[in-house]
């Protein structure tokens, strides 16, 4: 049974202390507070004993600034957010969460601006590896235990970028134009899910929603986010994104970060109307907003920090400094299970032996791939590909950087490792180099035993060399220490449990998101274009509607080169007995579904059940299947177990703008229990009176 993270100090004695400080402080500290300070911090009130909040990036793990004092000599590089997706494994993402919380407080650092939870729309964004794949159901399991591992440190976890922040490109001028149905089906569930779990933190995006920016957006800052979902915490900008401090102050936002303007917007810093910082005082002046929507903010900012205990402890621990090596074995379990086996054509595994010669090349043999921007983690003791092969089968591993047609032949296995640079502030090709392509082609064409791994944030274009390959795998951004997995793993010693937490299509052009870049526009690498934070505002339209990821491949009978939840095995499983607790329910009643696993193969290996619902008739559009369960099950060879999920009232409806809420509809529905989300081993038919 799931618990949701509990602050040690209960939210209304928390409040009743923060009001009680507000009322003596002075105009200019209360404005000081819902500001940052320094780039990176908040501002502290020493004779309250309220600390300045350092604020910590992440993705991977704890993002070092160099170029600030008194910062973690080191930070355990974790494989990337989606990496973790693909591990389908709750309680390992609670402790992938509270390995970083630790460093968090190792570091003398109060709030960790992740996770990061936008879905996956399009292939193509840059920040992809940040965030947890494309479906909300599946976000929503890992985000609260994600929450309650973080925060269970005493560190404070910041849900972002609230809300439909799904491309990269020229993010700042980007305006999302999604409707009331697919926002609440797709893009709220995650961040539902944190609020609930306890998430004492959200930041805003950097994009506009149906024409306004999310950062000064009323609407959805205090009517849905505070009103309707209930959320009592802290708010903030992204970093250089309020454009109206008055909207802002309004919106319901507490914090305006980084509250100072930036050289590299040379147009930015001659507004001072666009900083709370310059603007509040002012504003209040002319009658334009009150002192006391300020002092909301500073009472919500004020509560937050006290209810986490941070007024009545230190935020450093240096304790933590004695965890790393427990933090490592976090981020290689992670590694162990975020691998995905796509495909296996019996050259995997490569069982030690005498016989062995493996040729290891590509971009990554040699080196740590990563994502750039702020989720940037550099790690330590970094274990790369060849490393961590030559730790397994020593000098039968050989790296050649440009290895020759007899050198390929002669290999008993080639290796071939490539990847992207994936970051944020920009998106990058679905398609690969013309040159990558090619050397696998060369290779497979020279030698049948060919595995090409992929290290990348999102899905990229594998459809010219895709049915020829050895074996694939992907291996996303594998952290200091996750390519000692992937060794595991190509060796048999570790049997590949991962499953995409994401569909890979066969060409963009097949994608729910195709087409949204504006006309003639082409995508770029760099921060120039990020930093045009005047251009003209472009549309990106979400026609698509709740059909994201597999429900749109599916709903258009398009076939995907790789579906979501897909990921194979050294082993084989039988799924059977699926059995409904009743056959006909009523609204407000649950369903109880059991089904048999079993483990059919000659080796242990970890499965992940996936369970979808399909609404066979309904009076509104529906996707064919969606997520609603999954469970990841250890089974010894030949053994089975019995798996029960419970279904309710929620898990059969879909959003009715007409009167906001939930709708269930009497009628048929099936249950779908499988591998993946094409591959479906056994279903039964319910009635929903």
């Amino acid at each position: 049974m799931f618990k949701p993270f509990t602050p040690p100090i209960a939210y209304e004695d928390a409040r009743a202390r923060a009001e009680a400080i507000l009322a003596q402080l002075t105009l200019d500290e209360k404005i000081s507070l819902t500001v940052g300070h320094r780039m990176f911090f908040t501002q502290g009130l020493k004779r309250f004993n309220v600390p300045s909040m350092y604020m910590s990036d992440a993705s991977q793990g704890v993002n070092i600034r160099s170029n600030l004092d008194d910062q973690l000599e080191k930070s355990v590089a974790f494989p990337s957010s989606i990496a973790l997706a693909s591990t389908w494994n709750k309680s390992l993402a609670c402790k992938y969460a509270k390995s970083i919380g630790e460093e968090c407080r190792a570091g003398d650092i109060a709030v960790l601006l992740g996770p990061g939870i936008n879905i996956y729309r399009v292939s193509q964004n840059g920040r992809n590896f940040e965030y947890l794949g494309e479906d909300p159901y599946l976000i929503s399991r890992i985000v609260e235990n994600y929450v309650v591992g973080m925060q269970s440190t005493g560190t404070i976890a910041t849900l972002k970028h609230f809300i439909a922040n799904n491309t990269d490109y020229k993010r700042r001028t980007s305006n999302s134009v999604v409707d009331n149905r697919t926002l609440h089906e797709i893009y709220l569930p995650g961040f539902i899910a944190g609020i609930n779990a306890g998430a004492m933190a959200i930041m805003t995006s950097y994009n506009l929603i149906n024409g306004e920016y999310a950062v000064q957006s009323k609407e959805l800052i205090t009517d849905l986010l505070r009103d309707k979902l209930g959320y009592k915490w802290l708010v903030m900008s992204d970093w250089w994104s309020v454009w109206d401090a008055k909207k802002a102050i309004e919106s319901g936002l507490d914090l305006d970060m980084p509250g100072e303007p930036r050289d590299e917007y040379p147009d930015y810093t001659k507004k001072p109307e666009y900083f709370v910082r310059y603007a509040a005082k002012s504003l209040i002046d002319e009658g334009k907003i009150s002192e006391a929507q300020i002092d909301l903010m500073v009472t919500r900012i004020l509560t937050t920090q006290i209810a986490m205990g941070l007024t009545e402890r230190p935020i450093l621990d240096t304790s933590y400094l004695d965890h790393y090596s427990a933090h490592e074995e976090v981020a290689l379990q992670t590694g162990r299970e975020s691998i995905v086996l796509l495909e296996n054509n019996g050259v995997l595994p490569i069982l030690p032996s005498d016989k062995i010669s493996i040729l290891l090349t590509g971009k990554y043999a040699d080196e740590i791939p990563y994502g750039g921007g702020a989720a940037e983690v550099v790690g330590y003791d970094h274990i790369t590909m060849f490393d961590g092969l030559r730790e397994i089968y020593g000098d039968q591993v050989s790296l050649i950087v440009d290895p020759s047609d007899d050198e390929i032949r002669s290999a008993s296995h080639v290796i071939y490792s490539t990847g992207t640079f994936d970051s944020e502030g920009w998106d990058k090709s679905f398609d690969l180099p013309d040159s990558v392509n090619q050397q696998i082609r060369r290779l497979i064409s020279l030698n049948r035993n060919t595995i090409v791994s992929v290290s990348s944030g999102s899905g990229v274009n594998m459809s010219e060399w895709n049915d020829d390959v050895g074996a694939l795998l992907y291996s996303w951004y594998p952290g200091q220490i996750g390519f000692r997995a992937f060794a595991e793993i190509v060796a048999g010693i570790t049997n590949p449990s991962g499953k995409l937490p994401i569909t890979i299509e066969k060409r963009f052009e097949d994608s729910p998101g195709y087409g949204y870049l504006p006309d003639g526009a082409e995508l770029y690498t760099g921060w120039d274009q990020d930093h045009r934070i005047l251009d003209p505002i472009h549309d990106v339209v979400y026609h698509e509607g709740v059909y994201v990821g597999y429900r749109w491949y599916e709903h258009k009978q398009i076939e995907p080169l790789y579906a979501f939840g897909h990921g194979k095995s050294y082993t084989s499983y039988a799924y059977r007995d699926l059995i409904l607790n009743q056959s006909h329910i009523k609204s407000g009643e649950t369903v109880s579904v059991s089904v048999l696993v079993e483990n059919i193969g000659n080796r242990e290996g970890m499965e992940i059940v996936q369970l979808y619902i399909r609404d066979i008739e309904s009076s509104v559009p529906r996707p064919i299947k969606e997520l609603k369960g999954f469970q990841k099950v250890y089974l010894e060879a030949g053994e089975s177990m019995n798996l029960t999920f419970t279904l309710d009232k929620r898990d059969f409806s879909f959003w009715d703008p007409e009167t906001e809420d939930w709708k269930l509809e009497s009628g048929m529905f099936e249950v779908l229990i499988g591998s993946a989300s094409n591959s479906i081993l056994v279903s039964a038919k319910l009635e929903m009176l």
